[in-house]
């Protein structure tokens, strides 16, 4: 199934880098234009439009999750979501934070300043780019209390098995807090089925929003343990309540999920538009949109073999991503086959050395044979 009429013609290029940025849907693009002669219109910005970006945004993605549409926290990004966590869970000085030493920086970088207060912070290297539940046994200690990672490596495309080692988290009573960004949109996910305690997630990756947007979930339970000093006052009450002579000015309580969204939850510049691609996500079947990424995998991969191109991710669907690794078996032609995909019009990634091709449901069969070409040709 083809979704390409959803999207732009991307200037006759061929854009094969979701892992970097996803397209902005044909939809969302009106959308925000749409909210664009709002602000042009001031008039427009109703009360009522304040309240229902933020609150569509907050059904739509629980949809995604399989999560109620109160408990999303609505963010800019899968950094927020982290730092509510690391600033605000009650570690203290002698408790584990249990790390992946490759992950990506937004993975790590947070709980770094624990140490200045006594918390351990542990970087582990797994044998293979992403923990097996093995080593998580074996990483595990009597003081671990948290073991956050990445859901698909960004560096290799890796998948970590979040059933198992979730569960194993779970006998440990350790927390499982996983960044989702590279996965969530090309696969699908619930956290009601999944043995996960939070989840954070970047919108302008696979899930094609604006630069700028994201959401976390924290389970309820956990939620309420967080310290937080948050008090937006549009999260209390309404402008209309700015003409009272008397403004309730009471503590939000501590579990209230809204006390942890961003600042200026309505922000329909970019909040419109990505409910609008979350709506395009949705209404053409998470699942399908995962079997059409996984057949441009499988293209790719038949497209290279026997070439003197090796494929450095995994080749068997259960172990994979979207994202796929691939290099020169002389390492030195991979920036200038870099440069020369882009001079054909064709975009992908060069990270630590190697080529990363990350296609979704904007690509056709076409692109990836336009890609394979290039290549090897």
């Amino acid at each position: 199934m083809s979704y390409r009429d959803a999207f732009g013609d991307f200037e006759g290029r061929v854009w094969l880098n979701c892992a970097h940025q996803g397209p902005l849907p044909l939809a969302a693009a009106a959308a925000a234009r749409q909210a664009i002669d709002w602000k042009l219109s001031p008039a427009r910005l109703t009360g009522e439009r304040f309240a229902a970006v933020p609150q569509r945004l907050r059904e739509l993605l629980g949809r995604l999750i399989d999560a109620p549409a109160e408990e999303i926290i609505l963010a800019n990004g899968a950094s927020y979501g982290l730092h509510l966590l690391a600033n605000g869970l009650p570690l203290k000085s002698g408790d584990e934070v249990l790390l992946m030493a490759d992950d990506f920086p937004s993975d790590i970088l947070p709980w770094l300043a624990l140490r200045d207060r006594g918390v351990e912070v542990t970087l582990a290297t797994p044998a293979d780019n992403v923990f097996t539940p093995a080593e998580i046994e074996a990483a595990l200690t009597p003081a671990t209390r948290v073991l956050c990672m990445t859901w698909v490596h960004s560096f290799s495309g890796y998948v970590a098995d979040l059933e198992r080692i979730g569960a194993l988290c779970r006998e440990r009573d350790v927390l499982f807090l996983v960044n989702t960004s590279q996965g969530l949109g090309a696969r699908g996910l619930s956290v009601r089925d999944s043995p996960v305690d939070a989840i954070v997630n970047a919108g302008w990756k696979w899930l094609c929003g604006p630069y700028a947007t994201g959401f976390c979930w924290i389970r309820p339970d956990l939620r309420a343990q967080l310290t937080l000093n948050h008090a937006y006052w549009l999260a209390r009450l309404t402008a209309e309540d700015l003409s009272r002579d008397d403004l309730p000015l009471t503590p939000m309580p501590p579990d209230h999920p809204r006390r942890f969204d961003l600042f200026a939850p309505a922000n329909f510049f970019n909040f419109v538009p990505w409910g609008e691609s979350i709506a395009l996500v949705l209404d053409s079947d998470p699942a399908r949109i995962e079997e059409h990424d996984q057949a441009l995998v499988d293209r790719l991969l038949a497209g290279l073999d026997g070439s003197p191109w090796r494929i450095l991710s995994p080749t068997e669907r259960a172990d994979r991503s979207t994202l796929t690794f691939v290099s020169h078996e002389d390492r030195r032609h991979n920036a200038a086959a870099h440069q020369r995909l882009a001079d054909a019009g064709i975009d992908v990634a060069l990270r630590r050395g190697n080529l990363r091709l990350a296609p979704h449901f904007h690509n056709t069969d076409a692109d990836i044979d336009r890609a394979v070409a290039a290549l090897i040709g």
